[in-house]
């Protein structure tokens, strides 16, 4: 029976290119691309970090 497996990878540097280098990253090793939620830090519109979320079905 196959699992949903999770992970979150914290980017703390926030730019276009750091956040592409990591979907490819973890998409490239069979992770499939599930989300992503912004840290924003007050009086800033920038985020202070992002979190990315991927799932894989694992077999058990």
């Amino acid at each position: 029976m196959a699992t949903l497996e999770y992970k979150v990878v914290e980017a703390p540097v926030v730019t276009d290119e750091s956040l592409e280098k990591i979907l490819n990253e973890w998409v490239s090793q069979g992770w499939t691309y599930d989300g992503m939620q912004f840290a924003m830090r007050d009086g800033s519109k920038r985020p202070a970090m992002a979190f990315i979320l991927f799932t894989r079905h694992r077999d058990d």
